[in-house]
């Protein structure tokens, strides 16, 4: 049990309940309980797994968030991708940044422009400017283990959904349930999985292919959200398991 799940309380009830079996679906172990998945109607949405969230030198590493975690993340996401397309499952890539200009990143009157650490940093760092997450450079490249033969998004802001033709996409392709890896759990990832839900999409979270920014706490906060309020919690093993069934 993690710490702020036995914060929440021995009084904490269980509450369970079986989803409906669609068509087609097969059956991934997942928390709060197993979830029914049809691959058809599923897409894998691989968040911002580029050199600067995952890579020595990218723009995470500088700025001083523990990268310790970024090789076995990968690892993982790569067995989460090849199985999603043994189920010829949707994958989808994301690139978080802007363009060279930062015409996208926002002016002073963006709380974008205050809160971005790649923007803070550049400004900090002039000999940095235009290095960080910009479209052309290697920060904004995806890691090299990870070669796209899928849909690539380009994001101004921590959300998928914002600025993008992600919802379009999916729609256009009757997905409804949204598996989600990737860098950071707590800010990108965490924030499209939430505006997924909001959209009225089943968000899934693979717990061991998702690396924080921050302390081991972060990473625990955004599984408990998940499991109790936005959608289901599942590992690299179990829906890699999938395969087999």
């Amino acid at each position: 049990m993690t710490d702020i799940a036995h914060a929440a309380g021995p009084r904490l009830r269980a509450l369970p309940q079986e989803l409906p079996h669609r068509t087609g679906a097969l059956t991934l172990s997942a928390r709060p309980e197993s979830f029914p998945m049809p691959p058809g109607e599923t897409a894998l949405i691989v968040v911002d797994m580029q050199n600067a969230y995952a890579s020595p030198g990218g723009y995470i590493d500088i700025q001083g968030f523990d990268l310790s975690g970024a090789e076995a993340v990968i690892g993982g996401i790569i067995r989460v991708i090849a199985a999603a397309r043994a189920m010829e499952m949707q994958v989808i890539f994301f690139q978080n940044g802007w363009d060279a200009g930062k015409h996208e990143a926002g002016t002073p009157d963006s709380p974008n422009w205050w809160k971005s650490n790649a923007l803070k940093l550049m400004r900090a760092e002039p000999k940095l400017d235009g290095t960080l997450i910009t479209r052309g450079t290697w920060d904004y490249e995806l890691v090299p283990q990870l070669q796209p033969e899928d849909i690539v998004l380009s994001k101004p802001r921590y959300s998928g959904f914002y600025g993008t033709q992600l919802d379009a996409i999916l729609r256009a392709r009757r997905i409804r349930n949204l598996v989600f890896v990737g860098i950071a759990t707590n800010v990108c990832v965490e924030s499209t999985l939430r505006d997924a839900y909001f959209l009225e999409y089943f968000p899934i979270l693979i717990e061991d292919a998702a690396l924080q920014a921050g302390p081991p706490e972060l990473q625990a906060a955004t599984v408990y959200n998940v499991e109790k309020f936005f959608g289901w919690v599942t590992s690299v093993s179990e829906f890699c398991a999938l395969t087999n069934r």
